[in-house]
């Protein structure tokens, strides 16, 4: 082939592939507005009289158009926390992101898009953007009943959600500590911190566009057990102290900085979180920690372990929580005999 020729088509290729990112980037905003209505708009209190003032509302996650997805493509950086694993001659890729982040955060930089474009397989906590697992989540959690809260706290709850300019619909089904949940991942919202921003969409949004396997490493279920009733510790008291740091406003700061430290891919201070974060208080804040980290990470690191051996190049994205400690996923796979590289800002690939 002629080098104008190669050139044409090597530009063409280039040029397609940058369409797919985009329409994979947009259509992740259209899924986040239609599958999570309270990440992306207030909605109207249930009276006139609760309501809070519409200037108080936090703003409203803004889909970006093909011309800003591109724009923001081409001048991304690279941010959080990026690792690659080899075996058998052939590399992976450790990916540690955030559930909420700011919109200009949530393009790819250019190591981080190289390894995922490099990869033939994307692995996910949950790839929320696959319909049958919207579906299997919605009925997960319509089959959960935990004890019912104590009137004042339950009112208080509801408050809360008022701040947030959620109608009471929006958090309707979801069990009190999922509620919290909610609650917590919207308090950064009028500090530009938006879930429908996570890097996780925005991850799987490029993964779809781009035509690539998706695997999701965990169920529904095994995500929403983390949130269940612990035996021996009654929601109430776990839920009174979610809102606690709610209403105190310490969850806004707390939420402000972990994301910070993400964009800056500070490895040093976000692995400290659990000396600064203030949110280990009791035996029962402690467990409940290691149910949604340590507990979970040998059954994510053996799925991505699963799909390295068996062929794949593996792109594996999930919270940057996860990488961290003796129990971190890098630190079980250079137990599972990867060589195990830092890659990102300031480092070589």
């Amino acid at each position: 082939m002629r080098p104008r020729m190669l050139r044409a088509r090597l530009q063409a290729v280039r040029a397609a592939l940058a369409g797919a990112l985009v329409g994979g980037l947009v259509g992740t905003f259209a899924c986040a507005l239609a599958v999570a209505p309270a990440w992306a708009q207030p909605a109207p209190a249930a009276s006139a009289s609760q309501a809070p003032p519409a200037a108080s509302c936090p703003p409203t996650a803004q889909m970006p158009s093909p011309d800003e997805a591109q724009a923001g493509l081409k001048n991304a950086r690279d941010r959080g926390f990026l690792w690659r694993i080899t075996k058998d001659g052939r590399s992976s890729y450790l990916y540690g992101t955030v559930h909420v982040a700011k919109a200009d955060w949530m393009y790819p930089g250019p190591q981080t898009m190289r390894a995922l474009i490099g990869s033939d397989t994307v692995a996910l906590e949950l790839d929320l953007l696959d319909p049958a697992l919207q579906r299997r989540m919605a009925e997960a959690i319509a089959a959960r009943h935990d004890s019912p809260l104590p009137p004042a706290l339950a009112l208080r709850l509801q408050r809360q959600a008022q701040v947030e300019c959620l109608a009471p619909e929006q958090l309707a089904g979801l069990t009190p500590m999922l509620q919290i949940a909610t609650l917590n991942a919207l308090a950064g919202r009028r500090d530009g911190l938006d879930p429908a921003y996570g890097i996780d969409l925005v991850i799987a949004g490029i993964a779809h566009g781009a035509k690539k396997a998706i695997v999701s490493l965990e169920t529904p279920e095994l995500q929403l057990d983390s949130f269940a009733d612990e035996p021996g510790t009654p929601t109430a008291a776990l839920v009174e102290s979610g809102l606690d740091e709610l209403e105190s406003g310490r969850a806004r700061p707390l939420l402000n900085k972990l994301v910070r430290l993400w964009a800056e891919s500070d490895e040093a201070e976000l692995g400290r979180y659990e000396s600064w974060c203030d949110c280990l208080k009791t035996e029962a804040d402690r467990r409940a920690m290691r149910r949604m980290l340590d507990d979970r990470n040998p059954a994510l690191a053996a799925g991505i372990d699963a799909l390295h051996l068996g062929g794949k190049t593996v792109f594996a994205a999930v919270g940057s929580l996860h990488m961290f400690g003796p129990q971190g996923l890098p630190a079980l796979f250079a137990r599972r005999g990867y060589q195990v590289e830092r890659l990102g800002p300031g480092r070589k690939e």
